[in-house]
């Protein structure tokens, strides 16, 4: 009777081992991947950003469900972005990453950071902390999700035609 009694407990020992999937890490090859579209992103590289992502992929930067980029949509605004703005970076020593196994089995990496570009038209520096999540699937990013204030950087843009016209009016004067 003991020795079935021990039987019976290594294997559910053994079975619930093997069972244990690490749920949290933040060293995995999709962090990597994830590391790699960012830093694709920072270079403009933007056929190699495409190419961290699903062909079916949606993307939700600061949006709804009901509102999804496409992976081309995406490049498109980050191309209109990088018209506005100079020397665009995630600060390395303000980024955290983290894979995490959710309870449905999905794959989601997040990433907590700090984004600096310069307006081009007056050279100020925005600083604006960002965090994105992206899930993955077959090593592709499936499904993204973006969060951050950018009103700053809208103020200064509607600021922009007021300092336009007051440069004119003050170059009409001399």
């Amino acid at each position: 009777m003991k020795n079935i009694f021990l039987s019976i407990m290594t294997l559910l020992i053994v079975v619930a081992c093997q069972n244990n999937k690490e749920r949290y890490t933040q060293n995995a090859p999709e962090i990597e991947t994830y590391k790699k579209a960012l830093k694709d992103y920072e270079m403009a590289n933007w056929e190699a950003l495409a190419s961290h992502y699903a062909d079916t992929a949606k993307v939700y930067l600061n949006a709804t469900k009901k509102n999804p980029q496409s992976v081309a949509e995406m490049i498109e605004q980050d191309k209109s972005d990088f018209e506005l703005f100079s020397n665009v970076t995630l600060v390395p020593e303000e980024s955290e990453f983290e894979k995490v196994l959710t309870d449905k089995g999905h794959t989601w990496v997040n990433f907590w950071g700090l984004w600096q570009g310069r307006l081009k038209a007056t050279n100020e520096l925005f600083e604006i902390p960002v965090h994105l999540t992206a899930r993955f699937e077959n090593g592709k990013i499936v499904e993204e999700h973006g969060y951050w204030n950018n009103s700053s950087i809208a103020m200064a843009l509607m600021k922009l035609p007021e300092t336009a016209a007051s440069e004119t009016t003050e170059q009409a004067k001399e």
